[in-house]
């Protein structure tokens, strides 16, 4: 989905300490002034220092700041992104309309996307993708597991089933546990069915509106405290996934001490694990 362009090492430090929590940032840069600083400092007289001990002592005078600088920088651009991705997200759930999705740029949508996830307990690394019409965009991992993201950022035309197969590929190539094509549009019939019994989920505009609930969920109050919208496949009465307010649909347990039982399963899953007993349903 992203743009490839050339990049500096400057450029690709600030960005790995910006994937970082900001107070992550913060204490590499004091560790790294104190580290390099010990090395900066002349353990040596100077009719007894070798000239590579020199050059060494050079580089960590000079990365003595260098690298603190570096990672403070990288500490305010995740704290700016943070707080861009966040108002992003409040954005688009208060409006509740498709505009809000295709009003934005490729780059926001990448953003939200990435927001919607992290939401769901995610780590999330964007990847840069491989060009304006493929490539991963978000890599994500939780338990252990990895996991692939496509965003189209379509505002007319349907994902079709090419794109789909594209990144099941990428999926078998990487060993990835999972992936995940995401849309502002909607998919054809041929993609969902191709994704239908793989470890792939499709999530379109309304569904993606659905995981971006549980922002509003921080503030009941603002909307009414209405609910989401149900899905259309889940059966009338279901409640809301307690986790990410999104419909959920009945499930089958077939492990554990509860197998062969029923419980409700939140319709996003793999995205959201959340769960209610059968006997809960909507209010």
């Amino acid at each position: 989905m992203s743009q490839a362009r050339t990049r500096s090492v400057f450029d690709d430090l600030t960005e790995l300490v910006a994937t970082l929590p900001w107070w992550a940032g913060v204490g590499l840069a004091i560790g790294t002034y104190v580290v390099l600083g010990t090395f900066a400092e002349p353990g040596q007289t100077s009719q007894t220092i070798r000239p590579a001990d020199a050059v060494f002592r050079g580089f960590a005078t000079a990365g003595r700041y260098l690298v603190p600088f570096i990672c403070l920088l990288g500490a305010a651009l995740s704290v700016w992104r943070r707080t861009q991705r966040r108002n992003l997200a409040r954005k688009v759930t208060k409006s509740g309309t498709a505009h809000a999705l295709n009003g934005m740029s490729w780059r926001e949508f990448e953003m939200l996307v990435g927001e919607a996830f992290r939401l769901q307990d995610f780590r999330v690394v964007e990847t840069g993708g491989g060009g304006a019409d493929g490539g991963v965009d978000l890599k994500l991992t939780r338990r252990g597991e990895t996991f692939l993201v496509q965003c189209k950022h379509w505002k007319a035309f349907k994902v079709g089933v090419s794109v789909v197969r594209e990144l099941y590929g990428v999926m078998a190539a990487n060993g990835a546990a999972g992936g995940f094509v995401v849309t502002s549009g909607r998919f054809t019939d041929e993609a969902k069915s191709f994704a239908k019994g793989r470890n792939l989920r499709l999530i379109d505009g309304p569904r993606l509106e659905g995981m971006l609930e549980q922002v509003r969920s921080e503030k009941p109050t603002v909307d009414g405290g209405q609910p989401p919208p149900r899905d259309a496949k889940s059966p009338a009465g279901s409640p809301p996934c307690p986790t990410c307010g999104a419909a959920m649909t009945l499930r089958i347990a077939k492990r554990g001490a509860m197998a062969g039982s029923k419980f409700w399963g939140c319709s996003t899953y793999p995205v959201c694990r959340g769960t209610r007993p059968l006997t809960q349903t909507a209010p």
